[in-house]
């Protein structure tokens, strides 16, 4: 469809074609594969007393989350007098929760057990394009509930007129969309990047502003984009943090309390604080 069209990305021209697409990532790919194959992923602590601790309180928050949000899911979809568009967004945000938590947890409690701190050149690249999908989608989700809240409260009498299945359905269509966008861009920036010999991430997880400090390479443009995607997207403090602050532990802390921690309460907060939802569950 796009087969035509071109655009210009950094010094490179392609045009818009799977294939070429494809090429153009595994080349990128391959040319920093040349300066490095892994990174180490230094955790929340390198205790190894605290080591048991950590991994048994983040498995118990995926556990509560992956449970907490199916519980949601099956709730909504079974329920006919919650098939409307407040829930249809809701068992899409509990999906979401589930799959963000799965992009970075999984990792991390591996690590733990096996005592194998690193990561793959690509697999840190894919952990960061997820982990961007998710984050943003989950703010896109959020933001288009404030909007549904918005007509039922400013519009009642035409609310099922203006919130009718078509609407619902773009309107999560057009948060993914801009979410995949958003995560693509990034991702295939820190493929342009090079790195010097230092690759330890004080990190649990493959996080875009610490990958971004290790490059040796100019990250002037990157950080704009960053910042500016923060003040659109995501939780603008963390991100801030991440890039400014002389405590990389700190900064780790500050990312589990905005990005793991919220995934564990919503199903709570959603469930017990709804009438529809505790009958349902109940």
């Amino acid at each position: 469809m796009f087969s035509g069209d071109t655009a210009l990305v950094g010094p490179l021209i392609f045009t818009f074609h799977p294939i070429n697409f494809i090429r153009f990532f595994n080349n990128l790919e391959t040319r920093n594969h040349t300066a490095v194959s892994e990174f180490l992923l230094l955790g929340l602590t390198d205790d190894p007393a605290l080591q048991p601790l950590v991994f048994s309180l983040f498995l118990s928050m995926y556990l509560v989350t992956i449970l907490g949000n199916l519980l949601i899911i099956l709730a909504v979809s079974s329920d006919s007098h919650l098939h409307i568009p407040m829930y249809f967004f809701l068992s899409n945000l509990s999906f979401n929760d589930i799959c963000l938590s799965t992009s970075m947890i999984p990792k991390m409690l591996v690590d733990l057990q096996t005592q194998n701190q690193s990561i793959t050149y690509k697999d840190c690249i894919s952990q960061i394009f997820f982990v961007l999908v998710f984050t943003v989608l989950e703010n896109c989700l959020l933001a288009v509930m404030a909007y549904d809240h918005y007509v039922a409260i400013c519009h009642p009498l035409r609310y099922t007129v203006i919130m009718n299945p078509c609407l619902c359905g773009l309107l999560t269509l057009f948060s993914l969309l801009i979410s995949i966008v958003d995560a693509l861009l990034h991702s295939l920036m820190v493929l342009q990047l090079s790195f010097c010999t230092d690759l330890e991430i004080p990190h649990f997880f493959c996080e875009l502003a610490q990958i971004i400090k290790l490059a040796c390479s100019d990250t002037f443009i990157h950080n704009i984009i960053i910042y500016l995607a923060a003040c659109i997207f995501v939780a603008f403090r963390v991100y801030i943090t991440s890039v400014f602050t002389d405590s990389p532990r700190k900064t780790a802390v500050a990312s589990v309390m905005y990005t793991v921690v919220p995934q564990v309460l919503k199903p709570f907060i959603y469930s017990l604080r709804n009438r529809d939802m505790k009958g349902t569950l109940g």
